[in-house]
């Protein structure tokens, strides 16, 4: 009996309707086909550290892997190593004290959570206070889960901080969460004591909850910074923070998330109906990781200064303009007046000189004359990249 085909007429979920595909998934596909037209296109565009962690990290990785019972499942809760780990890093450099039995909850990258936290927080209608210009995950996953976002503003004219005046004339009655995140990506913006201060005033007073994203705060920074090392942050602050950029081990994925033990239960309480944890050897290889002392980062960003140079030299051939106190992997600049749009100075770039550099457009509106330049490059690439853009 010959079978009646179907035409199926399958949608995805109306959600999907909400966000696009990621910039850089889309960005890098082509890229990637200039690169197979043998183009050789140089990639300044995402924070991806291109530095190994340290030999003894890999070697922690190594030897765990090789012992027959530690294969499988772990806690939910990350092991006793990595969360007692955790805890004596920031007590170390943030000094800020935690209990690693209830305020440390390693997580699988610090992207999932941005998820997390969402989910433990936010019902579909409430609102949350996103920067402008910020991650571009803040807003997509907040869509995705059907909450309100509601930007606001950080501007070179105030230093990239939060304009608390403006904030006070919203309603934010409807507010669960606000995205901060310091030391800044994109605007390379360093975190204080005062701001800190006034975010967890702000918290307190509004009732809403802060969550600070802080995985930037030891590349080419001298005073590591945690807003939970503010008096009464622990009450109204979450902190994530990663080991992608301090420590080399981006493709590892290796987050955590810490507060107080109520908020991190709530969030357990998604992740675990999410995820089942860590490779073991991976946790033992990051709790070794967290020991580094200072002679390592400063290694390490002894790297990224000499790359900062020459990105400075890039945006001074491009007539960008730039604040040289910048902290973090990337450099933020702004456009000269002569160029109509930011895209239309990245495309000629990418296209006569094979380099591609971000446009700050895609961190929100308030970026649309910037663009923003990664040290996650080598030397020697930067340079090729600064010879070819002199020739353009």
């Amino acid at each position: 009996m010959k079978k009646e085909s179907r035409a199926y007429n399958i949608k995805p979920a109306n959600r999907l309707n909400s966000v696009s595909e990621y910039y850089f998934s889309k960005k890098l596909k082509e890229v990637a086909q200039m690169n197979a037209e043998s183009k050789d296109v140089i990639s300044l565009g995402i924070g991806s550290p291109d530095m190994p962690p340290s030999d003894d990290v890999i070697q922690t990785l190594c030897s765990n892997a090789h012992k027959a019972d530690g294969h499988g499942y772990q806690p939910y809760t990350g092991i006793p190593e990595l969360r007692k780990g955790m805890a004596d890093w920031y007590k170390k450099w943030y000094n800020v004290e935690l209990d690693p039995t209830s305020e440390v909850l390693p997580l699988i990258g610090s992207k999932e959570g941005i998820l997390h936290i969402t989910l433990a927080f936010v019902n579909p209608g409430d609102q949350i206070l996103v920067p402008n210009p910020g991650y571009p995950t803040y807003t997509s996953l907040s869509t995705l889960l059907g909450a309100e976002v509601i930007n606001y503003n950080l501007k070179e004219e105030n230093g990239w901080m939060p304009n608390f005046e403006e904030l006070e004339q919203l309603d934010l009655s409807r507010v669960k969460l606000m995205w901060v995140n310091y030391p800044n990506m994109p605007t390379g913006t360093n975190a204080t004591t005062e701001l800190f201060e006034q975010l967890v005033d702000f918290a307190q007073h509004k009732g809403i909850v802060i969550v600070n994203d802080n995985p930037y705060s030891f590349i080419l920074n001298k005073q590591p910074l945690s807003i939970l090392s503010i008096p009464g942050a622990k009450d109204c602050c979450i902190e994530l923070n990663s080991m992608s950029k301090s420590h080399n081990m981006p493709g590892w994925r290796i987050g955590m998330l810490l507060g107080n033990p109520t908020f991190v239960q709530w969030i357990l309480k998604v992740k675990s109906n999410i995820d089942s944890g860590m490779f073991r050897a991976i946790q033992l290889a990051a709790a070794q990781a967290l020991k580094a002392e200072e002679d390592w980062y400063e290694s390490n960003n002894n790297n990224y200064r000499e790359r900062r140079k020459i990105a400075g030299e890039i945006m001074d051939t491009l007539g960008c303009t730039y604040n040289d106190n910048q902290v973090g992997m990337f450099l933020w600049g702004k456009i000269p007046d002569t160029c109509a749009n930011v895209e239309e100075l990245t495309e000629q770039v990418l296209h006569e000189a094979r380099v591609f550099i971000t446009p700050g457009f895609i961190f929100g509106s308030n970026g649309a004359r910037y663009i923003r330049i990664s040290l996650c490059c080598k030397k020697e690439k930067l340079e090729e990249a600064l010879k070819r853009i002199k020739k353009m």
